[in-house]
């Protein structure tokens, strides 16, 4: 009898402890504005994947340690492997919804094109920095999706505007090597409309996941002998591509990759070999030095609560990106606040926040990554809020600028912005919204 009530006493104990726990994270809950961190540290892409990871979440607990949160408001934060498979990407987001996060950063155009569907219902800001859709830069039909700082067909037309620097592009070859994806078909329709204008001709050779497989791509190019190769790659295919190159002998000077083929990752195993090579920079390059960097290593690394295996890591070109994807996602949720006040943010007021940003010059020093970013002012009819870069060169052992910032062709681009989202709207049954009446 007693060693009964003995083992009910321990599990009414058990039972009350559990209910406690449970009580204490619902609170804990209640008070922090959830921020999921969709990342692939495994797998072929993981070279790239795991320093924006690292990035996005220093800056995420930086803000907690250095500032207490946003406006006093702390941050919580849970990482989920996607391996940047689609399905997995969507099983992240299903499971951890029920947090009720404000904003995810999927960092996949494939994920990106699956939420797209499923983030409006769901009331789920999707902020893809520099990836996702071209065509979400418009507000009216994607009201959730929000491509800041630039999209891929901003990147095909600034790649087309330095390289005409050099002289007409009018009978020129230009060959797109693609990841054969989403995010690598993304840039083929701006291309093609540039190709018409230019009078270049166009070569598409697309790269199946996840591109280490690339000899038959570079006998067609040591065959057709492009003046120029666009290099729209992702994880070891970017690598790949500089050695295949380098194989047949093609000239690193005469190859330009996309923002995510142009990283530490992408070159180093070539080493002095990948010298000469050129990429954009999504307004940022490798820089370490700037106050955000101190800080990070002032509240994190010195303490040892920063993300890196290797401090090291800090201020290279994807730790940059995931910093400031992190910074623009935490902008969005503090100008909500400026509206709804300080306070735990709804995923409507945080898109809201995101239809909203200002970061002018002056923010963009307050944020201590002065010369990494350029002006983001975002609107209804256009969700990027900049589309700028420039390009960056790698010199056998690090990068530099080697270009003024160019900004995208708007009068070209706008159309294929608009006809796109018009037939995606028309497609999902979707009634945009009239820009002029939001405020």
């Amino acid at each position: 009898m007693q060693n009964r009530l003995r083992i009910k006493a321990a599990a009414l104990a058990l039972a009350a402890a559990g209910a406690l726990a449970w009580a204490a994270d619902a609170m804990a809950q209640a008070n922090e504005i959830f921020v999921p961190v969709l990342v692939y540290r495994t797998g072929p892409y993981a070279p790239n994947g795991v320093p924006w990871a690292d990035g996005f979440v220093d800056y995420l607990k930086l803000v907690n340690e250095r500032d207490g949160g946003i406006n006093g408001v702390k941050i919580a934060f849970e990482e989920c492997e996607t391996g940047y498979a689609t399905d997995r990407g969507v099983e992240c987001y299903e499971r951890l919804k029920s947090k009720k996060p404000v904003a995810y950063s999927p960092l996949s155009t494939g994920i990106t094109y699956a939420l797209t569907e499923k983030a409006p219902g769901d009331h789920i800001v999707l902020i893809t920095a520099g990836y996702g859709r071209a065509d979400s830069v418009d507000g009216s039909v994607f009201r959730w999706n929000f491509p800041l700082l630039g999209t891929y067909w901003d990147g095909a037309d600034i790649l087309v505007q330095h390289v005409k620097t050099k002289g007409s592009l009018k009978g020129k070859k230009i060959a797109l090597v693609y990841h054969d994806s989403p995010y690598g078909k993304e840039p083929i329709e701006a291309l093609q409309a540039l190709s018409k204008k230019e009078g270049f001709h166009l070569l598409l050779l697309p790269v199946t996941h996840p591109g280490v497989e690339q000899k038959a791509t570079w006998l067609q190019i040591r065959q057709q002998r492009p003046d120029y190769v666009f290099l729209w790659g992702w994880g070891v295919m970017n690598s790949t591509a500089i050695k295949e190159a380098i194989a047949v002998a093609y000239p690193r000077l005469q190859m330009y990759g996309v923002w995510w083929s142009g990283a530490e990752p992408d070159v180093v195993p070539a080493e002095q070999a990948a010298k000469g090579y050129n990429a954009l920079a999504l307004g940022h390059s490798a820089e370490n030095d700037r106050p955000v960097h101190k800080d990070i290593m002032k509240y994190l690394y010195e303490k040892g609560k920063g993300t890196a295996s290797d401090r090291k890591e800090v201020g290279q070109v994807l730790y940059n990106r995931g910093m400031l994807s992190a910074i623009l996602t935490v902008e969005s949720i503090r100008t909500a606040m400026k509206k709804y006040g300080n306070g735990v943010m709804t995923g409507d007021q945080v898109r809201w926040g995101a239809e909203h940003l200002n970061i002018d010059a002056g923010r963009i020093k307050q944020l201590g990554v002065d010369g990494m970013m350029v002006p983001v002012h975002t609107s209804c009819m256009d969700h990027g809020g900049a589309h700028s870069a420039r390009i960056h060169t790698w010199d056998g052992s690090s990068w530099s600028y080697t270009s003024g910032m160019y900004t995208a062709d708007y009068k070209l681009l706008r159309p294929l912005v608009e006809e796109s989202a018009t037939k995606y709207a028309k497609e999902k049954g979707i009634s945009p919204v009239d820009c002029a009446k939001e405020k």
